[in-house]
């Protein structure tokens, strides 16, 4: 199933063995963490071509994940929109509902065998921190998760399952009390004693070698899409699309399609309450290149090279980077990044649940916003892939709260359009 060695993502030679693409990457810390981060990269370069290792993996994704995770054609939603036929890889239906567990497994199997005691990361939607904690419970460790106070608030159910799982979670009240916050925190915990615990960056950001081992973790989702979907359709698809903040289940689906040059890639960031407000987490929209948290990247930063605050709906599409390679794809031109909007994502939200019996993460919601909309400048007989990265139980009782559904009515015909749908479910933020 995953082969973390000749898969293909690779054959641009990128990342350099500095850990850049192009300009972007590298490794910008301490040289104390950086002696460390050299052993880390040095410990998964032998054991990524360990066929032990690599079977256990397998073996793990397979009968404690429950991969590979199907491709399911949005049958319903796509008639509504019309236009283009819309495919979910079903990341949602992995143990612990989301992409995260991917490399989750992959980072606490790694330490494991570096002989750590303790796995330590940051998490905002809370469900990076799920995965690492279920790992880690898996495996043995003690685990530390830094999270943000708001999103601690915002995420209440994820921080209850990290507790039931064993792990500690580490309120963070400086700063914005986000997710960038939470990273700088985890950071300074690793530096205290990077030798009896790692540190498992919880996507495509960071230092060499995070960026490269989280998108080769990641990389099964994209593997699996395409074939899955070739047997479904009998053709690759047109356009594959996936939402941004950091980055991780994008890089996931993409590495797969990177050199399938008929096949367009969508990358969609949060726009939050517009562009054209202080109130987003657009990145490669908005940002310019800077250091941050250790790597060379686009971040929202001001004249200084002070990351901004930034804002989502989606706790874990706030943060003011993003990961490397999708800098360097923005650069060359090889994926398109567009944005969607709170309340794009929030529509696209009610409308997936109502349509197909799916409650997306409102972190998805933005790929599916995005994928509606692209759908209706397509053709009927093209096919859009979108990777649903994560189920949306944890966003449940704030969107109900924040914005409710009012004067519903039922949608007697299933074929309506999809904006008529959304007059039926006028969303007022309270």
């Amino acid at each position: 199933m995953l082969n973390l060695v000749n898969n293909g993502i690779n054959s641009c030679n990128l990342p350099d063995d500095k850990g850049f693409f192009g300009t972007y990457g590298g490794s910008f810390i301490p040289p104390q963490l950086q002696e460390v981060m050299d052993e880390v990269a040095r410990e998964y370069e032998r054991i990524s071509k360990d066929p032990e290792f690599i079977k256990e993996l397998n073996d793990l994704q397979t009968h404690y994940t429950g991969r590979p995770s199907p491709v399911y054609y949005a049958k319903r939603l796509s008639e509504a929109v019309g236009g283009a036929q819309i495919y979910l890889k079903r990341e949602d239906l992995n143990h612990t509902g989301a992409h995260k567990i991917n490399h989750s497994i992959g980072e606490v199997l790694l330490a494991k065998k570096m002989g750590k005691k303790k796995v330590i990361a940051e998490t905002g939607a809370g469900q990076h921190g799920v995965a690492l904690a279920t790992a880690a419970a898996l495996m043995g460790l003690e685990c530390d998760i830094y999270m943000g106070e708001i999103d601690v608030m915002k995420e209440a159910p994820n921080v209850s399952r990290m507790k039931v799982l064993g792990a500690k979670v580490i309120p963070v009240k400086s700063g914005t009390r986000s997710l960038k916050d939470a990273v700088d925190e985890a950071f300074k915990a690793y530096l205290q004693d990077p030798i009896n615990q790692i540190y498992c960056i919880g996507s495509v950001v960071g230092p060499h070698p995070f960026p490269m081992m989280v998108r080769d973790f990641q990389s099964v989702i994209g593997f699996e899409a395409k074939k899955q979907i070739q047997e479904l359709t009998g053709q690759l698809p047109n356009s594959v699309v996936a939402c941004v903040g950091g980055g991780s289940n994008a890089m996931g689906i993409f590495s797969a399609f990177i050199e399938d040059s008929s096949v367009k890639l969508y990358g969609v960031e949060p726009a939050g309450m517009g562009l054209d407000t202080p109130n987003h987490a657009a990145t490669i929209a908005k940002g310019t290149e800077g250091i941050l948290h250790g790597f060379k990247s686009l971040v929202i930063q001001d004249e200084k090279g002070n990351p901004l605050p930034v804002y989502s709906i989606a706790s874990g599409l706030d943060y003011p980077g993003v990961g490397p390679q999708h800098s360097y794809l923005h650069s060359i031109g090889r994926v398109n990044y567009k944005t969607a909007t709170d309340r794009e994502a929030v529509e696209a939200f009610y409308a997936l649940s109502r349509m197909e019996g799916i409650i997306p993460a409102l972190e998805s919601s933005h790929a599916v916003a995005y994928a509606v909309k692209l759908a209706q400048e397509s053709k009927k007989d093209d096919i859009i892939l979108v990777n649903l990265s994560g189920r949306g139980d944890k966003d449940i009782d704030f969107v109900m709260q924040n914005y409710p559904l009012v004067d519903y009515e039922p949608v007697e015909n299933p074929t309506n359009s999809y904006q008529e749908f959304l007059s039926h479910i006028q969303i007022r933020r309270k």
